[in-house]
């Protein structure tokens, strides 16, 4: 596997795509799985699927049409977040189905055979672009910095909203940026894990990290060296053996999940036995 990396590209990009998408995921996985926004991380994921088709309809990069689309349903899913009362949860499926339908109907619109989009699907880390790479690159130093640079804000965003009113911090600011560095995360992780696995890589390492920690920072630590594991086993077994690499990242994510989640209950379990 050395001689490989060593020899080929694609391993090379493979494996800084990993880590990058291990940074993303742990910055901003943290935030998502504490403030419950999976559902709408689902939402902007399924959403990008009409960028993707978009891009190949009119013949540009498709992860640039998923981009747009990303940052259009972030902007789009915030206002509705800020404004509506109730029925998010509806508007929100709205949005997901409204994504994937364009990319569809996008995709039948183009001349003869259609392109095979299982990697924007599904993912493929084996298939990472120098542009992806360019772009995941960029993406992950912006968000990086966004996040250690107002650390101490987004903390008290998450556990003390009424302390930020104090101070005089708009909240629905945060809540419109923090919408944006989701759809930014959304794009750095489609190419390694696809758009209908990206819900699992933003919110299964940073719940194993809740497991284990309840310090913030430290559950950003932990969410990134459990992202950098799944991603980099996944990259192994998905060169060995040819499996699809998002899914293999996926299933291996949920197996250290729950073996971390029943370790900790019989932990628990017999310590409130011996008291």
């Amino acid at each position: 596997m050395l001689e490989a990396i060593l020899e080929y590209q694609f391993l090379r990009y493979a494996i800084i795509a990993s880590f990058l998408v291990s940074i993303i995921s742990g910055l901003i996985g943290v935030i998502i799985v504490e403030k419950k926004l999976v559902m709408m991380t689902g939402g902007i994921a399924h959403t990008s699927y009409g960028g993707v088709g978009l891009g190949y309809l009119l013949g540009f990069e498709p992860i640039i049409g998923a981009f747009i689309f990303s940052i259009l349903a972030a902007l789009g899913i915030g206002i509705i977040n800020n404004r509506t009362t109730g029925h998010k949860d509806v508007m929100i499926a709205m949005f997901w189905s409204l994504g994937m339908s364009l990319g569809i109907l996008f995709i039948s619109f183009m001349p003869g055979y259609p392109p095979d989009v299982t990697s924007y699907l599904f993912g493929n880390i084996l298939s990472v672009t120098t542009l992806n790479l360019v772009m995941m690159l960029s993406i992950t130093v912006i968000v990086a910095i966004i996040i250690i640079a107002y650390y101490h804000d987004w903390k008290a965003h998450l556990f003390d909203p009424e302390f930020m009113k104090i101070k005089g911090r708009k909240t629905k600011t945060m809540e419109n940026i923090l919408m944006i560095l989701i759809a930014l995360s959304v794009v750095v992780l489609i190419r390694v894990v696809g758009i209908i696995l990206v819900i699992a890589m933003l919110s299964i390492p940073a719940a194993t990290a809740s497991l284990i920690s309840r310090r913030f920072h430290i559950r950003m630590i932990l969410a990134i060296g459990f992202g950098l594991l799944f991603t980099l086993l996944g990259l192994v077994i998905s060169y060995l053996t040819g499996y699809p690499s998002g899914a293999v990242i996926v299933v291996f994510a949920f197996i250290v999940y729950l073996s971390v989640y029943l370790i900790q209950k019989r932990i628990f379990f017999k310590n409130k036995v011996l008291q």
